[in-house]
């Protein structure tokens, strides 16, 4: 095994030396150097988004077309079928090279609408979906969210009729992310009223150029448009596009959102992950002539505590891997910390900084952590809210007992 990972190793560098340059040392932060971005959310103009977006997926069809684009998947559907730790070895190694960001692409379709296609589409759908996606000539959003079913996921009230060998689907999904870019969508809609609510719902991947989708941008505090509602009126799509079986959609749901907590709770690069540095952290309080404030530096530690307990947590949940055992609940853990990590250090540089966060003064690594701070009530919903988090913990990592239900509750539960 050991062997195989090394020569892994060395062709994914042959592959990535023979077509891109080498990324800058990330590991060597000096202060007052390079882009002090702290975006967590896309703030682009739509033009630069668009571009950003069709260099996404030119660098994503040169890893497929090297073998590089689905290290896990089958190989009928493009994939290499190797295992998960070596698609993690390749993101190491990629991380070293100064590749596109393929995020519009992977976290979302890759990361939790692919696995689920794969789990329980039909095989000619797989043949038309799952290539596409992973050369980068489709995009995927996930249509769940509702404007009365968001962290209760089961209270979706999009509706699914069936006439002849089609669906007919009516509702409005909201918070959708990508969806403006996207080819296809995966919906849960609800086909059977009467039945309790977690078993009257069903799956379907809907085209986005279907008859009937609209999709409106939802402009964020960061001035970015990232989210949308999208409207389905009288859309019909074919029952050969159905996940799973006729009311079994929280299934399908099911795996999408542990596919989703895994993806949220590993994030660990980019501007915002290097910036929770402590010589990132711990340069900015002395630019600002705050490093002699104990009570702050107290706080820092202890927000860098955390930062590398939740570090170590997912090397924890890559050990598993390795030794070919699945994770248990690091990935519910890690998505929990990782969202609270940020908030809190978004929270502590608004402190060091004071009216500097909110007033742009041109100092270099100062006003730029007003994109995060803007960002952070998002992180502690998307995912899976922080209470649903800690509920899951709680009574199915702790044991501690369920909140008392009345009789009612009791029949709507699967």
């Amino acid at each position: 095994m050991e062997r195989d990972m090394q020569d892994f190793a060395v062709e994914a560098r042959r592959f990535l030396d023979a077509h891109v340059a080498k990324a800058l040392d990330r590991t060597a932060f000096t202060w007052g150097e390079g882009d002090d971005s702290m975006a967590y959310f896309s703030s682009l103009p739509p033009e630069e988004e668009h571009e950003h977006v069709q260099r996404a997926r030119a660098w994503q069809r040169i890893r497929h077309e090297n073998g590089f684009g689905w290290i896990t998947g089958p190989a009928e559907y493009g994939g290499r079928g190797l295992t998960p730790v070596h698609d993690l070895l390749y993101d190491a190694v990629e991380s070293e090279y100064d590749v596109a960001d393929t995020g519009v692409l992977s976290v979302i379709g890759l990361g939790m609408i692919g696995p689920t296609i794969l789990a329980h589409a039909q095989p000619h759908i797989k043949d038309r979906w799952l290539p596409a996606m992973y050369r980068g000539d489709a995009i995927a959003c996930q249509l769940f969210s509702e404007p009365g079913a968001g962290s209760d996921l089961a209270s979706v009230a999009t509706r699914a009729v069936r006439e002849g060998e089609d669906w007919v689907l009516n509702g409005q999904k909201v918070w959708t992310s990508v969806a403006q870019h996207s080819q296809i969508g995966l919906a849960l809609t609800r086909t059977n009223p009467d039945a309790p609510k977690h078993r009257g719902m069903t799956a379907f991947l809907v085209p986005m150029d279907t008859p009937g989708v609209e999709v409106r941008p939802l402009r964020q505090m960061t001035g970015g448009a990232d989210f949308n509602e999208v409207f389905l009126t009288d859309v019909r799509i074919p029952d050969d596009h159905r996940l799973g079986e006729v009311d079994g959609g929280w299934t399908v749901a099911l795996t999408t959102l542990m596919n989703e907590r895994a993806t949220v709770g590993s994030e660990g690069v980019g501007p915002v992950a290097a910036a929770l540095s402590p010589d990132h952290l711990s340069a900015l309080m002395r630019a600002t002539w705050t490093w002699d404030d104990r009570a702050l530096r107290a706080r820092l530690a202890e927000l860098l505590v955390d930062v590398l307990a939740t570090e170590h947590l997912n090397a924890r949940a890559l050990h598993k891997l390795r030794a070919g055992v699945a994770p248990g609940p690091e990935m519910s853990v890690s998505k929990l910390m990782y969202g609270q990590n940020l908030t809190r250090a978004a929270h502590f540089v608004s402190d060091v900084l004071g009216p500097r966060i909110i007033a742009d003064t041109g100092q270099w690594g100062t006003y730029a952590w007003t994109e995060l701070l803007l960002a952070t009530p998002a992180l502690r919903i998307l995912g899976g809210t922080e209470e649903i988090m800690k509920n899951i913990l709680a009574e199915r990592v702790l044991g501690l007992p369920k909140e008392p239900v009345t009789a009612a509750a009791r029949e709507v539960r699967p």
